[in-house]
């Protein structure tokens, strides 16, 4: 029985130069040759000496991701050896260093069907030259492509290698953020072997910024005692591959608007646990099964910021580590009493400060322009407020809270129509938020909390009229009256 033939040559990190002779010969030797990408320097200088070979690289365009690409390649390697006898399969680097397909025609091997690996240079033996490392103290060689599964639970020396494209550094960013300071530094390397080779030290905030990755880029980092790939990291990827092929259809499916009603109602539900909590927390006895739905709600809020971080990356405009950069940079430039020379002894001082360099970032010309009208009226009536105490226009809580109030609720009672009961009813809340922020409450927290007072003794009164067999339809009022006062 005649036994078919693959034959896996290493082309090597870059030129011809770097070919083993044993590749070359082997495929100057067999007739029919297979690369699974054309885009590799080896590749385009055989061929310009008439070495032709089948590539796989359109595969890459159609695939649905690299779980299916790699098998297919594997299984059209098989098909070509049983139809010619002998095929020789050339893949970048060493055959034997992170080549899944390789791993796959290895499996595949049997009596009928032998699968010889001929080795190559790898780029691991060069980024080590470049570097000055010996591997042999330890260092962790890493996909880029697959990097936060694999790279779990590491830390220490990561030469991280397959980073292919933008996306893909910015995935690799997100996971390294996650354990290390944005000026963390970072090596790339890049064409190593090529006339154009490029090994550059940035920091990894600007890894996906000033870096043009290629299939030849790689990246070293040393993430001392620091774990890689952490919760937030894997809760990235896990809302990655929801959104993929094979993933869940409805997520596949939202984009920015359709989230906007989840984002706002988690935010709301994140509120109502928080008022569970003691009014002094984090002071004073933790109440445990109140912190628990606290770090439920929290969970289910933090999933709507990454997956609208998720689709801003698909729009090729930001991702989640962009906006932890962006956050964390704004809020050093919100302080300069900390990380500046700025004076700020009081509470106060430091809200004038801020709302100043607020304006000051946006370039507008008032305070409030950076309120949104769309805030519920009572928060919307104390950022108002705030704005206002910041350039030292406080309100005064006598002559603009109590009395504001009391002459409002007597224009209230009087008011003859909806005109003059809507305005008098407005002076009356606005008074309200006056008192509540010299008492150190917010108003719109306040009522929500009043609401939930409300409809705990509207359950109470309903539960009373059931165990009398009453109908709360069929109630007098004095009846009812009588069960308001008892719930």
């Amino acid at each position: 029985m005649s036994r078919t033939r693959v034959v896996v040559v290493g082309l090597g990190p870059a030129g011809v130069d770097l070919l083993l002779p044993v590749a070359r010969d082997e495929i100057e030797r067999v007739q029919h040759r297979f690369a699974r990408t054309g885009r590799h320097p080896a590749v385009a200088e055989l061929e310009a000496e008439g070495l032709t070979f089948t590539t796989f690289d359109a595969a890459y365009e159609t695939a649905a991701d690299f779980d299916a690409l790699y098998p297919a390649i594997a299984a059209a390697v098989i098909a070509a050896a049983r139809a010619h006898g002998e095929v020789v399969y050339a893949v970048p680097g060493n055959p034997g260093i992170a080549e899944r397909t390789v791993g796959l025609l290895r499996d595949a091997a049997a009596d009928d069907l032998e699968v010889v690996v001929v080795p190559g240079l790898s780029f691991v033996d060069l980024a080590f030259t470049r570097l000055g490392r010996d591997p042999m103290t330890g260092v962790h060689i890493v996909d880029a492509q697959d990097f936060v599964p694999s790279a779990a639970g590491r830390a220490g020396p990561m030469l991280i290698g397959h980073c292919i494209s933008a996306l893909v550094l910015s995935d690799l960013k997100l996971a390294l953020l996650d354990a290390l300071a944005p000026d963390t530094p970072v090596v790339v390397l890049q064409r190593l072997g090529l006339a154009d080779e490029s090994v550059l030290e940035i920091p990894l905030v600007d890894l996906d910024r000033v870096v043009t990755p290629d299939h030849l880029t790689s990246v070293f980092v040393d993430t001392g005692e620091h774990t890689i790939a952490g919760d937030v990291a894997r809760l990235v990827s896990l809302a990655r591959r929801l959104r993929g092929p094979g993933g869940c259809p409805w997520d596949a499916e939202q984009n920015h608007h359709s989230l906007t009603r989840y984002l706002l109602e988690e935010a709301y539900e994140t509120v109502e646990v928080l008022e569970l909590l003691p009014g002094a927390a984090p002071e004073g006895e933790a109440d445990f099964d109140a912190y628990a739905r606290v770090e439920d709600e929290l969970g289910d809020l933090l999933f709507q910021v990454v997956f609208h971080s998720i689709l801003a990356a698909e729009a090729g405009a930001f991702d989640l580590g962009d906006v932890a950069t962006a956050v964390h940079d704004k809020l050093v430039r919100r302080h300069p009493h900390v990380f500046g020379d700025v004076d700020a002894t009081t509470a106060d001082d430091v809200l004038a400060n801020w709302e100043q360099i607020k304006k000051s970032e946006r370039s507008s010309t008032s305070l409030v322009d950076g309120i949104s009208p769309g805030l519920p009226s009572l928060l919307y009536a104390h950022k108002l407020y705030r704005k206002a105490a910041s350039v030292g226009l406080e309100p005064d809580p006598e002559a603009d809270g109590f009395v504001a109030m009391t002459n409002a609720l007597a224009a209230l009672r009087t008011a003859d129509d909806p005109v003059q009961a809507e305005r008098a009813l407005g002076d009356l809340l606005a008074g309200a938020v006056v008192v509540a922020r010299t008492r150190g409450v917010d108003g719109e927290s306040a009522l929500r909390g009043w609401a939930g007072r409300f409809r705990d003794r509207f359950v109470r009164m309903e539960q009373l009229a059931a165990a009398e067999g009453l109908e709360l339809t069929a109630a007098t009022a004095d009846r009812a009256r009588e069960f308001w006062a008892r719930s």
